[in-house]
């Protein structure tokens, strides 16, 4: 069973939902998860900081990832670790580069030389996390831990392995009851 029951719970009770469900990768599930509703709750981004400050190196100067899965996660993790006496600075990753302002795909604080975790609320097949790390490399930072919320099952995994990037997921499928999704 997960070292986090109380996150588990949060997620069935607000962010799991059972059906037919089509998923971004087009294949047909029997249950989605929204994780928007735990991580855009006070309670709910609470329990993930707690749990994501248990793991987060202490090396790690900088938390984000691809705008809109990563931001929420990033952003709370970043202002409770403030609280708890850490400096973690966040940015998110635009999906393309700005056209206007200082330009470029960076919204944030990443600087060159940081080492990174890059978040995420749920990964399945992990294009997102390794999209938001191809990105961290090119602007000079490192990307050494990939944090989704849940992990779907899949190929993210074995994706962030192959990149040399550790994978560290709150919570599983298992977690919350249900198979691991194909790939």
């Amino acid at each position: 069973m997960t070292k986090h029951p109380e996150l588990v719970q949060h997620l069935l009770d607000y962010a799991v939902r059972t059906g037919d469900f089509t998923l971004k990768s087009g294949k047909k599930s029997s249950w989605f998860i929204d994780a928007k509703q735990t991580i855009c709750r006070a309670e709910g981004i609470l329990l993930v900081a707690d749990a994501a400050l248990e793991v987060i190196p202490d090396d790690v100067t900088a938390i984000g990832g691809l705008t809109a899965g990563a931001d929420p996660v990033a952003f709370g993790i970043a202002a409770i670790a403030a609280t708890r006496g850490r400096s973690l600075r966040s940015f998110s990753i635009r999906k393309e580069s700005k056209g206007h302002g200082v330009g470029g795909r960076l919204a944030g604080a990443l600087e060159p030389g940081d080492k990174v975790v890059i978040t995420e609320d749920a990964v399945t097949r992990g294009k997102s996390p390794m999209e938001a790390a191809e990105a961290i490399r090119e602007l000079g930072a490192e990307p050494v831990l990939i944090l989704p919320v849940v992990d779907r099952g899949g190929t993210c995994r074995a994706m962030a392995e192959e990149a040399g990037i550790a994978f560290h997921p709150l919570v599983t499928a298992l977690d919350l009851g249900f198979e691991y999704e194909g790939g």
